[in-house]
């Protein structure tokens, strides 16, 4: 090889190295900005995207403190650029403060700036101190918060903090993606070998650097003396140095059926383990399911009641059970008692608020954790087995089966146990019958929680099957110019759930004006009637009165066989979705239409039938349509054997229902006789 081509090889590997190095940094000098960094906008799926968030930076390490002990510093950097109006709820910024007893985090060095493009100058405007405020969101939590001013479309936003923690089990997760599209998203943790923290990941983007390092670190301490001077000491151990960076992170669309987006946003959070120091101490943090479950039932803001003689309950017992023979019966009539006689004040909780189930079973109220548990200790002085079951809601977010993190739960049921069956119960819902839960309970690993160390119970939404029957007939009128008819259904017992709740909130009025509001043109229904309204263990009937009215000058008659029943739109728009398909429950719906031929009129064109099947067993949809000496008889059946598909399953779901919508909006088409 001669001189030349040796010098450009090498010419060409600096630079390639150069370009890779350039590649790893955070592409932007906070605090500095020149007239082309207004020129950044979000491209690709995003490009409309109404503010983008240029870069996110975080850091966090531990450091020695004054107390002989650790400080957690976590420091971040943002910068987001302002689309358009649209986005100025990104210049609204919250901080999460921790506190407990004397102890409480401390946000420094808070520094925020908007910047604008004036006259082809970068025009700096700082935030007011005045302008940052607390306030006290719970017993734990504090925020500080403030929003940007000079506020403009097209603005640039900076802001940093350093947050001081003494809670060494807070420290900070991290966010990849968000509300807005993120060019850059980088965190660093640099965590010593005697902290020992669960790593848990989520979401789908994969990382543009995902590498650690190790060195070694000083650690300073000043341990307080109480009788004699402060000690000042020093030990070093290794620190494992984290690095984790995503590029080009597209903000994260809720799309229908979806328990929470939560789940799916791409994401670090971190659980204290133990501590393991070098001389050999170790201390558990996180401890155990059977520990875990210890702690709730010696608890009273949990399970301490569950475990007294609630000799209060005697009195009443003879009425309530009365007539009851069984251990199933005593059940029965034991939770239709505080389900049809207390008010749930709140559904979203763990913990007795009110100070005792006998203050919850005097004033009749109390919020669902404390009407499960009083359903519980009600059972059990029955001698009917029963345990309370902790777990997530929908909404709320998946728990984390592995690992004893209450926080991740924040619902309480009944798991009734009966001649070796078990049923779940939830007495804080009216219109819920015996041996059923609100569909927003379905979603995975549960915990119950008793004397032992407990148990998985799994609550999922595959489980879940409804079934519903829904029947029109269809005949001429007396006077044979018209067409009456009557429609009766049999949801399944979620939808009745549904029904009886919007009945209970709205009134009967109004639950009858939406179902007619479905019904437009020449189709008018009436003598609307709900049977079982108030009998929440019995199926729910739901029937009404139709009357057509087609303008006789018509030669042609358009009629959709489906009437108000059909899926008018596919509930999946989206092109592409990044999560699975959640939806509450497998479905089997079954649609029956047995209809008289108007006089005066053929049949010009009738849908053809079809079946399709979906992924082979997994769902199944009928349409089948006959026409039969003046009558036409129809069956519409939609089969999903489970609730649960994963993101791999997406587009051939969509086209699923796709062909359900175009299948179930084709019409019948009656011609006037010549």
């Amino acid at each position: 090889m001669n001189r030349r081509k040796t010098v450009l090889l090498v010419v060409s590997c600096l630079t390639t190295a150069i370009a890779g190095l350039a590649q790893d940094k955070i592409p932007v000098k906070f605090g500095r900005l020149t007239p082309q960094d207004f020129e950044v906008r979000p491209g690709g799926p995003d490009s409309a995207a109404d503010a983008v968030v240029i870069a996110d930076l975080g850091t966090s390490e531990f450091e020695g403190n004054t107390k002989g002990w650790f400080t957690l510093i976590f420091k971040r950097s943002v910068r987001i650029k302002i689309i358009n109006r649209k986005g100025f709820d990104a210049a609204t910024v919250s901080i999460p403060l921790y506190v407990s007893g004397n102890d409480a985090e401390k946000l420094t060095a808070l520094k925020a700036s908007t910047y604008n493009l004036e006259d082809g100058k970068v025009v700096e405007t700082r935030l007011d101190d005045k302008s940052i405020f607390s306030n006290q969101e719970s017993k734990n939590w504090v925020k500080k918060k403030f929003t940007f001013p000079a506020l403009k479309e097209g603005s640039i936003l900076e802001y940093s903090f350093t947050q001081e923690s003494p809670f060494l089990f807070n420290l900070q997760p991290w966010a990849f993606q968000g509300d807005y599209p993120c060019l850059w998203s980088e965190y660093q943790v640099d965590m010593p070998r005697f902290f020992q923290y669960v790593t848990l990941t989520q979401g789908f983007r994969e990382y543009h650097i995902n590498k650690s390092d190790s060195r070694n670190v000083t650690f300073h301490m000043t341990s307080p003396g109480v009788t004699s001077k402060d000690e000042r000491y020093t030990f070093d151990d290794e620190v494992v140095m984290h690095r984790w960076v995503m590029k080009d992170v597209p903000a994260l669309k809720e799309e229908p059926f979806t328990t929470t987006v939560s789940n799916y946003i791409s994401k670090i959070e971190f659980q204290l383990v133990r501590y393991q120091f070098p001389s050999g101490y170790t201390e558990d943090k996180m401890g155990s399911w059977a520990r875990l479950n210890e702690l709730l039932m010696k608890s009273d803001d949990f399970g301490a009641d569950l475990a007294r003689n609630n000799g209060w309950l005697d009195d009443d017992f003879p009425a309530i059970t009365k007539g009851a023979g069984s251990s199933l019966e005593k059940a029965q009539k034991i939770y239709t008692y505080v389900r049809d006689n207390f008010h749930c004040t709140a559904h979203s909780g763990l913990s007795i608020t009110s100070g005792s189930l006998k203050t919850v079973y005097k004033n009749k109220t109390g919020n669902e954790a404390e009407l499960n548990l009083l359903l519980v200790a009600m059972l059990r002085h029955a001698k009917v087995g029963a345990d309370p079951v902790i777990l997530s809601t929908r909404a709320h977010g998946f728990t984390q089966p592995m690992y004893p993190l209450i926080d991740r739960f924040n619902y309480v049921i009944c798991l009734l146990t009966v001649d070796s069956s078990q049923l779940f119960l939830d007495a804080s819902e009216p219109w819920l019958g015996f041996g059923r839960i609100p569909s927003m309970c379905y979603n995975g690993s549960a915990r119950v929680v008793d004397q032992g160390a407990g148990a998985e119970a799994v609550i999922d939404a595959d489980d879940l099957r409804e079934k519903k029957l829904t029947t029109v007939f269809i005949s001429k009128d007396d006077n044979g110019k018209g067409l009456v008819g009557h429609l009766a259904c049999r949801p399944g017992f979620i939808e009745a759930d549904i029904i009886r709740q919007k009945v209970k909130d709205k009134g009967l009025p109004e639950f009858v004006k939406g179902v007619q509001a479905e019904y437009t043109g020449d189709i008018a229904c009436s003598n609307l009637q709900l049977d079982s309204l108030k009998q929440p263990d019995q199926p729910l009937g739901l029937g009404y009165d139709l009357k057509f009215n087609p303008d006789a000058s018509n030669d042609i008659i358009y009629f959709n066989p489906m009437l108000s029943e059909g899926y008018k739109e596919n509930p999946f728009r989206a092109a592409e979705r990044f999560y699975p398909v959640e939806m509450p429950y497998a479905i089997d719906e079954t649609y029956i239409l047995n209809m008289e031929i108007p006089d005066g009129y053929d049949v010009d064109e009738l849908p053809k039938p079809s079946r399709v099947s979906y992924n082979e067993n997994e769902g199944l949809f009928e349409y089948l349509l006959q026409k039969d000496e003046g009558r036409i008889q129809m069956r519409a059946r939609l089969i999903l054997a489970k609730a649960n598909y994963k993101r791999e399953d997406y587009a051939s779901l969509r086209d699923f229902f796709g062909f359900v919508v175009k299948k179930e909006s084709e019409q019948i088409v009656f011609k006037k006789k010549k």
